[in-house]
């Protein structure tokens, strides 16, 4: 009883904790306080926290192996919609309040501009991580293919990072920083997998 408690406590903590930062963009915008283009800033944004909570969802397995904190596991799940949430949020103010929903604008950049077709494909690649998010998808797919399935929110990572580096004009630090975080990410899983096998490096 005490661990489902917990449990529910701590999925509670992230969900309130995650979607602070959009309520913080909620109260700005009705105060006027987005700054002279509030829509550029929501969609910087809101594809920055996408970001921060891939890394935050694949820094899960390291944390429970190095530290023991197993209560993060069940929370990994949560952080990844978390992670969609702002990628959907991403995409919507850029679809809808960059481009006015005008679709053939939106086909066109993805065609003529590189940053937008690498960042529509880590979120269209996003869609089937959410949509199997739920207990009754995992027991559906099995333990095996569910996971492998979820491997995909490190090409995401890569993805998203790419994009961010594409769209810098001048100022690469907070890229390179996302770059060196997926990458040590990238690194632990590896030699996980050569110390312990495939199976125990999916954790």
């Amino acid at each position: 009883m005490k661990f489902t408690a917990d449990s529910r406590f701590h999925r509670q903590l992230v969900f309130v904790n995650g979607m602070l930062p959009m309520l913080l963009i909620v109260i700005d915008g009705w105060l006027g306080k987005l700054g002279a283009n509030p829509v550029e800033f929501v969609t910087r944004s809101s594809g920055v926290l996408t970001l921060v909570f891939l890394v935050i969802t694949l820094l899960v397995t390291p944390l429970r192996k190095l530290f023991g904190w197993n209560w993060l596991l069940k929370q990994r799940r949560l952080l990844g919609l978390l992670a969609f949430f702002y990628g959907t949020v991403h995409l919507m103010a850029y679809v809808a309040g960059d481009r006015g929903w005008k679709l053939e604008t939106v086909l066109g950049d993805v065609y003529k501009r590189p940053f937008i077709a690498v960042g529509m494909i880590s979120f269209l690649l996003m869609i089937p991580l959410a949509i199997t998010s739920t207990n009754k998808m995992i027991k559906k797919m099995g333990g095996k293919r569910w996971g492998q399935l979820h491997r995909l929110t490190y090409v995401v990572a890569i993805g998203g990072v790419v994009h961010f580096y594409m769209i810098v004009k001048s100022d690469f630090r907070y890229p390179l920083m996302f770059a060196i975080a997926v990458g040590l990410l990238l690194l632990y899983r590896a030699v996980m997998r050569l110390r312990t096998g495939p199976k125990k490096a999916n954790g």
